[in-house]
């Protein structure tokens, strides 16, 4: 029996839409794959509120999703929010408004079921083994850390570390100076001390970037080497030479936002929050010693796919 179904992502940054349609084989035909730069998390992440413009530009954008979603009469539509609307003292209220306004119902879904999912969506990528690795999902508001290999989840968690809180934290001057870049690390070493005591039990043997930051990283890497494949062929599964991310990471702390976005394969909606993410990704590979960087271009809604398929 074929299968059509519509998935929306909506990060605290990046909304995503998936329209794809799966065969009785599990063959997949993606009809619309797209990401919008919504911020859903500007101005208000801080505040603990969804702020006006935000709660516009979302609706809007949601809006245009329904009607994508309409266009290709699916059948089945799953909406996930994560860590800006489960945070937000008027997240209900938005909630109610989507519904409301698109017929899109949406879950609000906890920390620890999204990194769940994010696992899912990565092991369908195929970057996973039978050795242990650490996953690690950059959003907006929220990361998300999983010890895993290819068969089963050791340990997870989401913490409230994203790069939009860290960019309204940190991000004082550009580009950024030492005593921020230092500082960040400082704070990271307190909030992330129970993936600290999880590593030294589980010890993985290699980090997996997913989604978002390490998209962008592989683009201007690839583009830096002169592949331009990748912008077309988009694969799930790639990797990163840990000496590739430090010339670029050294590139991104001391470039302004200008000649930031002047980098080829920058992404605008990325410009600001990658140097926080970045800060975040060496401290990872410092902290915990990995010299090997895999990365999956499926997370949370490629989980959500993989769940509901297994249920089909």
């Amino acid at each position: 029996m074929t299968k059509r179904l519509a998935l929306i992502d909506m990060g605290t940054n990046t909304f995503h839409l998936l329209i794809t349609e799966v065969d009785e084989n599990g063959k997949r035909t993606d009809f619309v794959k797209t990401k919008l730069p919504v911020r859903l998390g500007q101005g208000g992440i801080s505040k603990g509120v969804i702020a006006p413009e935000a709660y516009e530009r979302a609706l809007k954008t949601l809006q245009d999703f329904r009607r994508q979603i309409d266009e290709y009469n699916v059948g089945t539509v799953r909406a996930m929010a994560t860590s800006m609307v489960r945070n937000a003292s008027n997240g209900d209220d938005f909630v109610k408004d989507v519904f409301k306004q698109t017929d899109i119902q949406v879950e609000v879904i906890e920390g620890d079921r999204e990194a769940e999912l994010i696992y899912y969506g990565v092991r369908s990528a195929g970057v996973l083994d039978e050795q242990t690795s650490l996953i690690m999902d950059i959003g907006g508001g929220s990361v998300e850390f999983i010890l895993c290999n290819n068969q089963e989840i050791f340990w997870k968690q989401s913490f409230e570390v994203g790069a939009q809180r860290l960019m309204d934290k940190f991000f004082s001057a550009d580009p950024i100076p030492d005593a921020e870049v230092a500082a960040e690390k400082h704070f990271l070493a307190e909030q992330l001390q129970p993936l600290t005591q999880a590593v030294e039990r589980y010890k993985p043997v290699r980090l997996v970037g997913a989604s978002g930051t390490f998209d962008t990283l592989c683009d201007i890497d690839a583009l830096s080497h002169g592949d331009n494949s990748r912008q077309l062929s988009q694969p799930a599964a790639s990797s990163l030479q840990v000496a590739d991310f430090y010339k670029m990471y050294q590139e991104l702390l001391h470039k302004t936002h200008d000649e930031r976005l002047a980098i080829p394969g920058m992404l605008k909606m990325r410009v600001d929050m990658i140097v926080l993410a970045s800060i975040l990704v060496d401290f990872v590979l410092e902290t915990y010693g990995l010299k090997e960087i895999r990365v999956s271009a499926y997370a949370l809604k490629e989980g959500v796919l993989a769940q509901a398929l297994e249920s089909m």
